[in-house]
């Protein structure tokens, strides 16, 4: 038999009165979490005190105890790995079939950011020599964004983001980045060619996550070019794929 794993009585304690006080709506007072949780007052009292000092809980102005801010920002986070982990697979057996490395982007708070890259030793991830966030208009990925949103939403980015040349190819101006991104002939799907780095192309297409717009694509050397349009047909399919994972309730 292994030996017993060695339990930290106060950890335990602290969520017994968190698990407590979730019980109310409208919250409870010290001294009846511990008669629930069986532990004495002077105990419940410091970790009580203790849990609201780090935001688990919150104190009213009644002395009730009710769950605090940082529970909502840990059970967010927890909802983003576990969304995550639902569309790991499909960008693994995107990156399998296309032997390019895949990437998923939301916008976030008016920003494209990247929240998953899934690459491997033959398909290697472009290096991200500049942010995303500073770079929306020389990726695919962003581009893919920038071409769902509306239009109120996309000049509001655009004022926000100085569109920077990265490369020879780099569309600098609002005008024509706008142009391109509505006169794409494999629309849904756009493209980065060689915009963010040489050597580089890249094609993504639109996804989302409930309301939350993003993107998936992927990324391969610039001889594969040729190659564009049998990657937008796989990338529509895992798009509607990648969608209804990430909208699926938990």
């Amino acid at each position: 038999m292994g030996a017993s794993p060695t339990l930290i009585s106060s950890v335990q304690r602290a969520f017994r009165l968190l698990e407590a006080a979730s019980a109310h709506e409208t919250g409870a007072p010290a001294k009846q979490l511990a008669r629930e949780t069986g532990l004495p007052l002077g105990t419940a009292y410091h970790l009580l005190r203790t849990l609201v000092h780090d935001g688990y809980l919150r104190k009213l102005d009644d002395g009730s105890f009710v769950l605090g801010d940082r529970l909502q920002t840990l059970y967010s986070g927890g909802r983003s790995q576990t969304l995550l982990a639902r569309v790991r697979p499909v960008l693994s057996a995107l990156r399998d079939e296309l032997n390019s490395a895949a990437y998923l982007t939301f916008y976030e708070d008016g920003e494209i950011r990247v929240s998953e890259i899934v690459d491997g030793p033959r398909t290697p991830r472009v290096d991200l020599w500049v942010g995303f966030e500073d770079a929306g208009h020389a990726t695919a990925l962003g581009k893919a964004v920038l071409r769902e949103l509306d239009d109120e939403s996309r000049k509001d980015y655009l004022s926000r983001h100085t569109l920077n040349d990265l490369t020879p190819h780099t569309v600098t101006t609002p005008v024509e980045l706008v142009r391109r991104l509505e006169s794409t002939p494999l629309a849904p799907a756009v493209t980065d060619l060689e915009e963010y780095a040489l050597g580089t192309v890249c094609v993504a297409v639109p996804v989302y996550s409930g309301g939350t717009l993003g993107s998936i694509g992927v990324s391969m050397p610039r001889t594969r070019l040729d190659r564009i349009d049998e990657v937008r047909e796989r990338l529509l399919p895992t798009a509607r794929r990648v969608t209804r994972s990430l909208s699926l309730t938990m």
